[in-house]
């Protein structure tokens, strides 16, 4: 088993324009979730590159999550159904490297969802303390078996 105490350390990529508001509407609210995850600004969730995923966990992150602007709200037309579709295929690629599909996720949060940013952050921080640790050394085995 793992540590009682862990605490998982997850990276967030957030649209500039849509879901970095939501989570600084959520800090200038004062809400509460837990102080997990490190948010990364990009300019769409359509420029996570899925490089960026992987480097990630490899570097440590024991969970993923990418934030961007409702379908049909994106500030560049098509770049939120880009990171859906590229969601859907990385969420294929870590299951066949054995990472838990609980440990990315892809989340639509406006600007003026601050409540809903926390809660989504506060529920995911949950969900990959109970998964425990990212065990990336056996991650990479299962990369070249």
């Amino acid at each position: 088993m793992f540590d009682k105490n862990f605490e998982p350390k997850i990276v967030g990529f957030l649209c500039r324009w849509c879901s970095y508001q939501g989570a600084d509407l959520a800090g200038t609210s004062r809400l509460e979730y837990p102080p997990n995850l490190t948010p990364i600004r990009v300019m769409c969730s359509g420029r996570v590159d899925p490089s960026f995923v992987m480097r990630a966990f490899a570097q440590g992150a024991d969970g993923v999550m990418i934030f961007g602007c409702h379908p049909g709200d994106c500030h560049y037309q098509e770049g939120n159904y880009k990171a859906l579709r590229r969601y859907t295929m990385l969420k294929k690629m870590l299951k066949q490297f054995g990472i838990e599909e609980g440990r990315f996720r892809l989340e639509w949060v406006s600007a003026a969802e601050g409540e809903r940013f926390a809660r989504v952050v506060a529920k995911a921080t949950e969900e990959i303390r109970e998964l425990g640790p990212l065990n990336w050394s056996k991650v990479r085995e299962a990369q070249y078996a």
